[in-house]
């Protein structure tokens, strides 16, 4: 019988070479790393299409509200020189802010469907109070002729005025004057937006944006639509009725979705807030001073000094104009349960089942000289990939631990049938769809506990390391015909 030749050497070296086994795995295991990621682009997908149906029944309802007011505005002329050193006659506007500011507000949350996606909106009741003492406007060096004392007015910001249920009036010193849509410019009220969404979506485009410290706090402000404004003329004849104290007094009835926040323009700002839901998530500057969350609602009330903020209590529109968005504070109604949030996480854990089950697969092949052809991995590891895809499908469909139980349940038996074909051994067999039981319970509990994930995913592996360590401490990674034995001997 003739000798080998080097090409049947070499052949029979890769075919039981353990080095040659184990790069091919580690290749196929990032080979399967491209669907994986792949799952990870679809939740994110989903999510905005979640997101889009919310902001289709926010259009039409009333989206995330931030009320931004009152703002007592005193128009003035004012000459200024163009670039041909020519005056021209300009109007500018001197703005002040409220003493006292008072709010105390209930929400009315319901859940609104979008095909198969839940809305939060809520219709809400705000009663406002408060008072204007303004100081004088002589340190500011403005000719009293010039000032235009029957224009002035009180301004109100809303981030969505579609919200608005009812006609407003303004009782100004118990006098009840009526508010308009608009302001002669937009300069008389604070740079608002609307409260920024906590959705998945959100928080992946913001941070993946936005890659520095210093972008993410420019970018801070561009949370969503700039406030509108509405205003209505008040009764200020002189300098004098300027400088006294005047009370003001309106209710407003709005409708918005998922948040409503607050900016704190008195240099005292109080405000309270109610509502039937047992879920808020108080954000913003501030917290609540005192706050009650029970299965029946919630209640919080806020109280914030002109201290505590960094734009001051009047300012000249020529000169200045405050941005509140930093200062802002409120509630949102969330859905304790985001299922798409859960999904991201539980697909960042991919690479965990389909090593343990790779693993086993090779101590398999090692240890009962057993061979296992790369498509039969490729297989495996496939079904543990559409694992993630499953669990989203059902996932929206119904709570998130049973779509879980079912998606695993699903191919935890896939993969052990798949194994008992292979292995055609009932222990191995066994071995295996415990392995997959304990890897998915793994993930599963690193999911509920959010606080801790990083503790026990660490000890998890750790204890995993362990356990191989363990198990193939006598094989003898240089003779393979004898790793068997010596592994059995032991």
């Amino acid at each position: 019988m003739s000798p080998p030749s080097t090409f049947e050497r070499i052949n029979a070296w890769i075919r039981h070479s353990i080095t040659i086994k184990l790069l091919s795995i580690g290749i196929l295991m990032l080979l399967l790393l491209i669907p994986a990621s792949m799952v990870e682009n679809l939740v994110q997908e989903r999510a905005s299409t979640r997101d889009v149906a919310t902001a289709e029944v926010s259009a039409k309802w009333g989206g995330p509200q931030q009320f931004t007011g009152p703002v007592l505005v005193v128009p003035y002329r004012r000459l200024e020189r163009d670039a041909k050193n020519q005056l021209l006659e300009t109007t500018s506007y001197a703005c002040f802010l409220p003493d006292t500011l008072s709010i105390d507000g209930s929400l009315a949350p319901e859940r609104r469907q979008r095909g198969i996606y839940d809305v939060v909106v809520y219709s809400s009741q705000l009663r406002v109070k408060g008072t204007f003492q303004t100081a004088s406007l002589a340190d500011w060096n403005i000719n009293p002729a010039d000032i235009r004392w029957p224009e002035a007015f009180v301004a109100v910001g809303l981030s969505d005025m579609k919200g608005i249920r009812n006609s407003i009036a303004l009782r100004w010193d118990g006098r009840p004057i009526a508010f308009e849509p608009g302001v002669p410019s937009p300069d008389v009220m604070p740079v608002s937006s609307a409260p920024q969404s906590n959705s998945l979506t959100a928080e992946t485009q913001y941070t993946t944006r936005y890659a520095g410290t210093a972008e993410i706090e420019a970018a801070a402000g561009n949370n969503g639509p700039v406030t509108e404004a509405m205003s209505s003329p008040v009764p200020l004849p002189d300098a004098a009725s300027l400088a006294r104290k005047h009370t003001f007094e309106f209710t407003i009835a709005l409708n918005g979705s998922s948040a409503l926040f607050f900016a704190p323009l008195g240099r005292e700002t109080r405000v309270k807030l109610q509502a039937p839901w047992p879920d808020p998530s108080f954000g913003g500057a501030f917290l609540p001073r005192q706050h009650s969350v029970t299965p029946q609602g919630f209640q919080a009330t806020w109280r914030v000094l002109h201290l505590n903020r960094s734009y001051p209590q009047r300012w000249r529109t020529a000169d200045f104009r405050p941005d509140v968005d930093n200062s802002a504070f409120g509630a949102r109604l969330i859905v304790p349960v985001d299922e798409y949030q859960k999904n991201m996480r539980a697909a960042k854990y991919a690479l965990l089942p389909i090593s343990l089950t790779f693993l086993i697969f090779f101590f398999v092949e090692v240890l009962n000289r057993q061979r296992i052809h790369p498509f039969q991995y490729i297989l495996v590891g496939l079904g543990l990939v559409i694992f993630y895809v499953l669990l989203l499908a059902l996932s929206e469909h119904m709570p998130f631990n049973a779509a879980y139980g079912l998606a695993g349940l699903a191919i935890i038996g896939l993969v052990t049938a798949y194994a008992a074909s292979i292995f055609r051994q009932r222990r191995l067999t066994l071995i295996t769809a415990g392995v997959l039981l304990l890897v998915y319970g793994f993930v599963f509990v690193v999911l509920q506990l959010q606080d801790y994930a990083l503790l026990i995913g660490s000890l998890g592996l750790v204890l995993v390391l362990a356990t191989v360590m363990y198990l193939s401490r006598r094989i003898n990674w240089y003779d393979t015909k004898d790793a068997a034995a010596e592994t059995s001997a032991a």
